[in-house]
């Protein structure tokens, strides 16, 4: 346990950071999981509702991504990854 008072101070400021850094990355996943299992009803029936709430969901989840490089929870490149296969998933059952 630390003894000076700075070093208590850092151990409150890194375990609140902590937590705030895992409530985006499992908010992340998730979401990711979510938009995949609409994918997925989205292969088997191919209606217009279904692509909009596919859409919909793929949006919401890039509004997480952008937020989770915001606060430097996610590096630039993982997060341009990310959009970057989520998008060719929905491409590609699209098609």
């Amino acid at each position: 346990m630390a003894n000076i008072k700075s070093a208590k101070k850092r151990i409150k400021t890194s375990q609140r950071n902590r937590l705030q850094n895992k409530f985006y990355s499992s908010t992340i996943k998730t979401l990711t999981k979510k938009y995949l299992l609409y994918l997925d009803g989205l292969d088997k029936d191919s209606n217009p509702e279904s692509l909009n709430i596919a859409a919909k969901s793929l949006s919401i989840l890039y509004s997480k991504l952008d937020k989770a490089q915001k606060r430097n929870v996610m590096k630039k490149n993982t997060v341009a990854r990310r959009k970057s296969q989520l998008s060719s998933k929905l491409k590609e059952v699209i098609s």
